[in-house]
C-alpha cells in the first residue's frame, strides 16, 4: 500500500512537472513554456498575458540580433565608459568608483553592453532611413527642455560624513534623525570649485533632496541640496552635442518601435495554452 501512495505520488509529480514545463507558445520555431512565463509574472508582477507580451518583444528582439550577428566585445564597453567619463569631465578610474558607489559595477557594465548591442542594431537595421537632426531640431530641443541646461553658481547643502553607511541611510529614511555616528555641517559650495565626482552628484540632485551616498577620505558622504543658488542658462554651444545625441535617440527608439511592430505581425507565433 505504501509503494502504491508513493508511486501515484510519483506520478502527480512527473505530471505536474510536465505541466509546468510545457510548451506555452512557439516564437518562429523557439518554445516558451509556461515555467517561463510564471517567471516573469512572478518576476515583474505582470498579469499572464503582460509576461507573454513581454516574452514576444523579448523574444523577437534577441532574434533580431541573433540574425544580424549583433555582437559587443569588452573593448567596446571599455570605449563606452571612458567617452561617458570624458563627458562628465571625469578619468575613468574616478568615474568607475563614483559608479561603484551608486550600483554594482558588473551590472553598470552588463547594462553597457545591452546599450550598445542596442545601438549597434539600431544602426544596422535603421541605417540610411533616419532622419539626421539638423540645427534646427537641436535649438527646438534647446528652447523647449531649458529646464535640463541650467547650472547653479553655488550650492546651499547639509554635508553628512559617516564611517557607517548605514547610518546615513537612516538619516535619508528619517531627516530629523540625530546620531553620533555621523558629523553635520552646513557649508556653502561654489560650483567653479568642485571637483568633477563632487559637481557631477551636486548637479544630478534636485533641491529639497538628499544625493546619493558616496565615499570620499576614508568616509561615507552624503549631500541635502537646502538650495541651488545664481541658476543659470548653460549656453547651447556647450550642450549641443548632448541635444543630438538625445534627439536621435528618440528618433532611433520610435522607428525601432515600428520596426518591431513590423516583425511581430509577419512572426510565426502560435499560442498552445
Amino acid at each position: 500500500m505504501k509503494r502504491y501512495i508513493i508511486s501515484i505520488l510519483l506520478l502527480t509529480l512527473t505530471a505536474y512537472a510536465g505541466l509546468v514545463n510545457g510548451i506555452a507558445l512557439i516564437i518562429n520555431d523557439e518554445p516558451i513554456t509556461l515555467y517561463d512565463i510564471d517567471q516573469k509574472m512572478l518576476a515583474n508582477n505582470f498579469s499572464k498575458q503582460q509576461a507573454i507580451d513581454s516574452i514576444i518583444d523579448l523574444t523577437l528582439y534577441n532574434q533580431e540580433i541573433k540574425s544580424n550577428m549583433i555582437s559587443v566585445d569588452l573593448l567596446d564597453i571599455d570605449d563606452y565608459i571612458s567617452m561617458l567619463a570624458a563627458q562628465n569631465n571625469m578619468n575613468v578610474l574616478d568615474f568607475k568608483a563614483l559608479v561603484s558607489q551608486q550600483q554594482d559595477y558588473d551590472l553598470f557594465k552588463e547594462n553597457v553592453k545591452k546599450q550598445l548591442i542596442h545601438q549597434k542594431l539600431i544602426k544596422k537595421i535603421a541605417s540610411g532611413k533616419l532622419k539626421i537632426a539638423d540645427e534646427k531640431d537641436l535649438k527646438i530641443y534647446y528652447e523647449n527642455n531649458i529646464e535640463q541646461y541650467q547650472e547653479a553658481d553655488s550650492f546651499d547643502i547639509i554635508a553628512y560624513v559617516s564611517k557607517d553607511k548605514n547610518a546615513l541611510m537612516e538619516v535619508q529614511k528619517n531627516p530629523l534623525l540625530n546620531s553620533d555616528k555621523i558629523i553635520v555641517q552646513n557649508i556653502n559650495l561654489k560650483q567653479n570649485e568642485l571637483n568633477p565626482q563632487v559637481k557631477y552628484i551636486l548637479n544630478n540632485t534636485n533641491e529639497k533632496a538628499f544625493s546619493t551616498i558616496f565615499a570620499q577620505n576614508q568616509s561615507y558622504n552624503m549631500f541635502f541640496v537646502s538650495s541651488k543658488n545664481g541658476v543659470k542658462l548653460i549656453p547651447y554651444e556647450e550642450v549641443k552635442n548632448q541635444i543630438f545625441q538625445k534627439v536621435m535617440k528618440q528618433r532611433e527608439d520610435q522607428f525601432l518601435k515600428e520596426y518591431f511592430e513590423t516583425v511581430k505581425i509577419s512572426a510565426d507565433i502560435k499560442l498552445l495554452r
